[in-house]
């Protein structure tokens, strides 16, 4: 019962912290159009509302496609944070979108802006925030989850190593189990042989075990499977370095049957429309950087060389089939230094 007990308490925590981020998120996107309005100058009316929801509805959606709201224990708070503020981005475009075909909607351009600067740095903030509460808590001993890992191979070592490291995460490193004693642990604990770990687990001591075994120990991942089964730690493999370099750690589910890819593009549902989007904005950010430069070029040779800046010539060039081809150029710079017997003509 004392197993139980502690194993519901970490779930209900973890759940807990998700809760807190949605009801994070949903306030500061709701109290940032609010404030910006009350600021300036602008009252806040239906449709502002109506804005702030849709907006807030269409986050929690792209959300729940993205698989946000899930547990980022052990990820870098970056990864979290570039996430979230794509998802806030596609979000925002989304409902101004929407918004733009309906002309009642005159909200003031600067007040969007504002509104969304101000949620973009709330959202950093509040994440932090979350984060920092939660590794305090954790190293106070709340939701700890102990771990052990099966096999001394390097890369169980090192996940080990980084845990022991940055206890805020909240594991709890009991140690390495392995049936060789011998092996150098890099200042790992060891916990002792298979056999001692399948007891421990049993007795509800651990919380995780994560199984870093080679994959021609494919007897022993089996065996240790097996035994763990009927335990209420959590079971996780770690495919050993060769395997790990070539996979690109995800998985796919095709009709309840799970597939690891080996080759294939990470550019997929959302991911594709971010990529497009992203290419798109920096193409335009780019532009717009440059385009007095591109303007001082194309007034530069329209004022020194003579003729349009833009015409299409005619040129007989020996082809498959045989017909003349028409090919627009720009200025005519190259004239002076290839002269030919071509007719150009100003488009």
């Amino acid at each position: 019962m004392k197993t139980f007990t502690h194993r519901a308490r970490a779930n209900a925590n973890a759940s807990l912290i998700s809760m807190v981020q949605r009801f994070s998120d949903i306030s500061i996107v709701f109290l940032g159009l609010y404030l910006v309005c009350v600021f300036s100058g602008v009252d806040f009316g239906y449709k502002d509302l109506v804005i702030a929801l849709s907006v807030i509805v269409i986050f929690q959606m792209i959300g729940g496609i993205t698989d946000f709201y899930r547990s980022w224990r052990g990820v870098k708070i970056s990864t979290e944070l570039i996430l979230i503020l794509k998802n806030w981005s596609l979000s925002f475009l989304l409902t101004l979108g929407i918004v733009s075909l309906t002309p009642s909607f005159d909200i003031p351009f600067h007040v969007l802006i504002i509104w969304f600067v101000f949620v973009t740095v709330g959202f950093v903030f509040c994440r932090s925030g979350i984060r920092l509460c939660a590794g305090f808590l954790r190293k106070l001993g709340y939701n700890n989850r102990i771990v052990a890992v099966v096999g001394a191979t390097p890369v169980g070592i090192n996940l080990l190593k980084g845990f022991m490291e940055e206890p805020w995460l909240g594991f709890v490193v009991k140690g390495i189990y392995d049936d060789n004693a011998q092996i150098d642990l890099d200042g790992v604990p060891y916990g002792g042989n298979l056999d001692a770990l399948i007891h421990e687990a049993k007795d509800g001591r651990i919380d995780r075990v994560y199984i870093a075994l080679n994959m021609k120990d494919e007897a022993i991942i089996k065996n240790v499977i097996s035994q763990l089964t009927n335990t209420t730690c959590s079971v996780l493999l770690i495919p050993d370095i060769f395997t790990f370099n070539i996979l690109q750690s995800r998985t796919e589910e095709i009709n309840g049957v799970p597939v690891v890819p080996l080759f294939d593009t990470p550019l997929n549902g959302i991911n594709m429309v971010f990529k497009r989007l992203e290419d798109i904005i920096v193409a335009s950010i780019i532009l717009f950087i440059i385009s007095p430069i591109l303007i001082v070029i194309a007034c530069a040779v329209k004022f020194t060389s003579p003729g349009p800046v833009i015409f299409r010539e005619s040129a007989n060039k020996q082809v498959i089939s045989s017909q003349a081809d028409s090919l627009i150029k720009i200025s005519r710079i190259w004239a002076d230094f290839f002269p030919a017997n071509t007719s150009n003509q100003p488009i």
